[in-house]
This record gives structure tokens, sequence and C-alpha cells, in this order.
């Protein structure tokens, strides 16, 4: 493949991984689907029937669905789409939901039949929603991306039909494309006018959201503990910024994040670390730039192996690319980078994740504390080889490994942790 069209896939990656969320993701697109089908349907429904998958459930049991006020869970989530949800806005589906609007939604959800169940769906990204009103029905289904609409139908006739597949989505070919190695590569040769934008978004969002968790009381206040605790060296302060932007995210705040890999928590990660530390050396405006195209793009990387939804944390893919991403700052190239990632990966692979909530935050702080400490054994000159581990020779091997640890072995861990999780309780 010649290099100008490998370059044009990786800006089309960027600009669709990278886009702007209002909120935790997974009610976002529960609420995405019930606004579609709402839309399909023409009217109010009196009668609801949800399907997800258990990683949808895990994801959005425990965190506040986004401009409602504090109200939490899937009733909520679905319901809050039907009643308030603007259909043709994506990720900020509930952007501009009114104080009238949630008195209807809470009469709503006062008056309508609301089932909820587990999908049988083999894909770990499945939401299916149902809905009745008289004689009539819509349905809509999202599959394996939050956006991923398949299926739009009103009393039985299509009017979006997408072919797919029941199991996990295998990687696309576009993404089949990325290697460390020619990530970096791209990041030195890039036009950077061509992505200016959305980097630039990134870098306002996610630091707004940033500030904002160190500003307020929000969650478990992961971000203010460490600069209380460890001070405000650059080190910790890349670590308590991107947790305090978890902080202020999974606890209900509402201003928006430029998301990487369909999570705002993974694009809080890839890219606060390295604009605090890019802002510490005082670096020119495109080596930023530059170092985020190599953190965005090798937690993408990274992640896509894993799948959108599973038992491992996707911090842990972002931490390894911001380490990378630092690196770059200090002047590290391929063979840097390379080492930094899998020492990050070899650190911190076995963290799981269950379930959107306000512990993430906490995650966030100790996957960039493995990216740095990856970056760090670089520079020190130590390094995790094959054999040790999980550690496979060849960064790109390593990445194969982690790959298929967190999407085939892990499995069963993601079923126990849903049970645990629930322990008995309902929908």
């Amino acid at each position: 493949m010649e290099k100008r069209e490998l370059w044009h896939i990786y800006e089309n990656i960027l600009k669709s991984e990278l886009a702007p969320a209002m909120g935790c993701t997974e009610p976002v697109a529960v609420a995405l689907a019930g606004a579609l089908a709402r839309q399909a349907l023409g009217a109010l429904p009196e009668r609801v029937e949800l399907l997800v998958s258990g990683n949808i459930i895990k994801n959005v049991k425990s965190v506040i669905v986004p401009h409602t006020g504090g109200r939490r869970g899937l009733r909520t989530a679905v319901a809050a789409g039907i009643v308030c949800g603007d259909a043709s806005a994506g990720l900020e589906v509930l952007s501009a939901v009114t104080p009238e609007e949630l008195k209807a939604l809470d009469a709503y959800l006062d008056t309508a039949r609301i089932n909820v169940g587990r999908s049988d769906a083999r894909n770990p990204f499945d939401i299916q929603v149902r809905l009745y009103a008289g004689a009539d029905t819509a349905y809509v289904r999202i599959l394996d991306r939050h956006t991923n609409v398949v299926r739009v139908e009103k009393n039985g006739a299509a009017t979006v039909d997408v072919p797919y597949t029941d199991g996990p989505a295998p990687v696309s070919e576009e993404k089949k494309a990325l290697t460390i190695r020619d990530i970096v590569e791209y990041a030195e040769n890039a036009d950077l006018e061509a992505v200016r934008p959305t980097l630039e978004r990134q870098i306002e969002y996610n630091m707004a959201i940033a500030r904002e968790g160190l500003s307020g009381a929000w969650g478990a206040q992961i971000g203010r503990t460490l600069l209380h605790a460890y001070g405000g060296t650059v080190w910790n302060q890349a670590k308590a910024m991107a947790a305090a932007g978890s902080d202020a995210r999974m606890n209900g705040c509402e201003l928006p994040v430029v998301i990487n890999s369909g999570s705002g928590n993974q694009g809080i990660t890839a890219s606060v670390p390295v604009i605090v530390y890019a802002r510490h050396l005082g670096v020119p405006e495109e080596e930023l730039l530059r170092a985020l195209l190599v953190s965005n793009l090798i937690t993408v990387h990274l992640k896509d192996g894993i799948g959108s939804l599973s038992a491992y944390c996707g911090a842990t893919s972002a931490g390894a690319g911001a380490g990378a991403g630092i690196c770059w700052l200090y002047g590290g190239r391929y063979e840097e980078i390379a080492h930094t990632v899998v020492n990050a990966l070899a650190i911190n692979s076995g963290m799981i994740c269950d379930g959107a909530k306000a512990s993430c935050a906490a995650k966030i702080a100790s996957a960039v504390e493995a990216g740095l400490l990856g970056w760090q054994m670089n520079v020190g000159g130590s390094e995790f080889i094959g054999g040790d581990g999980i550690v496979i020779k060849g960064v790109e091997n390593t990445i194969d490994a982690v790959s298929r640890l967190a999407r085939d072995g892990m499995r069963e861990t993601d079923n126990e942790i849903l049970r645990l999780m629930l322990g008995g309780e309902s929908l």
C-alpha cells in the first residue's frame, strides 16, 4: 500500500474514532436507540422492550445517565431517549434536555411498561429496542459500536437494514493497516491541517472536563486525592488530571468529551496526560498534535483487537497510548515507543472492567502510571522481553497476545463479573 493511501486511512480513523460524546457512551447509546425507535414509531409508546448484552448492563448499571439530573439505569436511559432524545444528534442525543422534559420523563417512567432483558447475542455490544403504541410497533438495533445502527423498522418494514453477523465483529480492513511502526512514521509526516480540527477539539473538550473534575467534588475525587497525597510533579499531574476527567464524567458532569474507540474514558486517558506533559515541556503546538497522533492511533490499534466491550479494562490500552505519546515528546521514535507499549501492557494487562462507575477514575490513574513507568523503563535501558509472561518478541506479537487474552481468554471472567455485579438484582 502506498504511504499516501495509508496516511489517508489513518486520517479517516482519527476523524471517525475521535468523536464528541456527552456522558458515558453506553447509556447514551441506549438512549440513542430509544430516540431512533420513537422517531420511527411516530408516537409515544405505551410499552417498551429493551434487550441488551451483558457488557451494556455492566456499563449502564451504576453510572449516571447524562442530562437526566442524576438519574441512573437502563430504564432511565431508554426512556430518556424516547421522551427527551434528539435522534439526529448521535452520541449527543441527550445534550439539549430541558427541565420540562425531565418532568415528562419522570411521568413516563411512572406509567409506561418498560421491560428490560439480557440479549442472547454473541456480540458483546448489542442494544435492541422495540416500542408499542396501539397497533403500531417500531424496532431499532445497534450492534458492535455505539452508533452502528443495523436495523430500523416500523410494523415490520425496514427503513435501515445493514447486513451483520451475530458474533463479535472482525477487525475492520482499515484498522488492520495500523502498526506501531507505521503510526510513528505517520506522526512524523502527517499533514496536520487535515486532522487539526479533530485534535484541537480533543484538547479543548478533554482538558475542560479534567479541570472541572479537579475543581468540583465529583465522584470519588481521585484526581484531588492524587494531588493532595503526592504533590504537583508533572508525573502526578498527568495521572490526576486524567482521573479527574473521569471523576466528573462518570458522575453526571454534562461537559462533552472526545472519545477514543467508543469510550470517553479512553479518550481522556489517551489525550490528557500527553497534553499535560507537552505544556510542562513548552513544546510547539505542532509537536503536541503529533504526539496526540501517536497516542490516539496506538490506543485504537490496541483496543480494536480486544473488541468494543470486554472484561479487559480499556484504559489499559489508552494508558499505553499515553505513555507512547509522552515518549514521542521526549524524542522517542519507533524503537523507544515500541518498548514503552510492550512494557505498559506487561504491567497492567490484568486489570478488569467491572462497568462504568466512580472507580474508573482510579483505574485510569493506574493505566497512566503503567504507561509512564513503561516509558521510564525504556529511558533507563530496562524492558520486558519475549518469554516474560504474556510478552512475545516483537511489539505486534505482544499486542496480538493481549488481544487474544482479552477477547477470548477473559470471556468467562466477563460472565462472572456480571453475576457478581447483579447479585440477584433484576434489570
